[in-house]
């Protein structure tokens, strides 16, 4: 058991409330214990793509979490929450709803490198503390803008009073900050009224299951069925095929000499098993990221 489950995390719970759905659905299932980690957050008002590494792909969520994502999001425009999203309380109202052509000729000014101020109900930490603690407890909360970057930016629907649209964006991008900035942009106030993660890194919605599937799958013995390999996270990383000698040198920590062309990052692999991530540098190899993988080869 060492690869990810793709979950499609319902509106109503927590990232870490899917990782503990996970963990008992593994006990439950006879599959015993595993590590279990998330590929990056999503909200409890947010729904989609929940990348969960089990095992030895818990190595790599670090590599997720700084993957690009992509979101489908609803925009309600006239009333800003304090949390920009459906959960706040209202803190700015406007009666002016922007037509379909203002929201299309406003977007490229979103689109490429930007600078956003995050919300203050936020993970970040500020003198130590959680910004959303500091918020909820009713204390003024200021933060630094970050430099983000919105690769595609689209109009997707439009009701009148509400905008929809698609977005990839870079690692550190907050939807709900876009979305006020839009809203801002546009001459009126406006909060996230839903969103969907769509991508996350190589991970789409097609590979995504429900947690009732998981625990259908769970009982019948077959999350090897669902369970995607962990070189499933690693599509944009060349293979180097190594001997059963060099991958048990790599699984010791030792270095490499010569045997790589490109220089890089490589995933080392004996046979079809993945053995280490590597970096490439000059005639030497040296190890990234080490997996414990039973199965290697000598």
């Amino acid at each position: 058991m060492d690869g990810w489950i793709i979950i499609d995390k319902p509106v109503g719970i927590g990232s870490t409330q899917v990782v503990s759905a996970v963990k008992r659905v593994l006990r439950q299932g006879g599959y015993g214990k595993h590590k279990v980690g998330h590929g990056g957050t999503l909200d409890p008002l947010a729904s989609g793509v929940l990348p969960i590494a089990v095992g030895e792909a818990t190595k790599l969520s670090g590599r997720m979490l700084d993957a690009d994502k992509a979101y489908d999001f609803t925009i309600g425009f006239g009333t800003e929450t304090d949390t920009l999203d459906a959960e706040g309380k209202a803190i700015a109202t406007s009666d002016v709803r922007p037509p379909r052509a203002a929201v299309e000729a406003v977007l490229p000014r979103f689109t490429g490198p930007i600078d956003q101020v995050p919300p203050a109900f936020s993970a970040l930490k500020v003198d130590g503390a959680r910004a959303y603690d500091l918020a909820r407890a009713g204390e003024e909360v200021v933060l630094k803008s970050r430099a983000v970057t919105i690769h595609d930016l689209r109009l997707s629907a439009w009701d009148g009073t509400g905008a929809t649209l698609s977005a990839r964006v870079s690692k550190g991008t907050y939807i709900r900050s876009l979305a006020r900035d839009i809203a801002y942009a546009l001459d009126t106030v406006g909060h996230v009224t839903m969103l969907r993660r769509t991508k996350a890194g190589p991970f789409t919605l097609d590979q995504a299951i429900s947690l009732d599937k998981l625990e259908e799958s769970a009982k019948g013995h077959a999350l090897e069925d669902i369970l995607l390999p962990l070189t499933a996270g690693l599509d944009d990383i060349p293979a180097l095929a190594v001997s059963p000698d060099q991958a048990r040198a790599l699984r010791e920590g030792r270095k490499l000499i010569g045997i790589a062309k490109h220089q890089g990052l490589h995933l080392a692999v004996s046979g079809q098993v993945p053995v280490a991530l590597v970096e490439v540098s000059g005639p030497e190899i040296r190890v990234v990221r080490g997996f414990n993988i039973r199965d290697v080869e000598g």
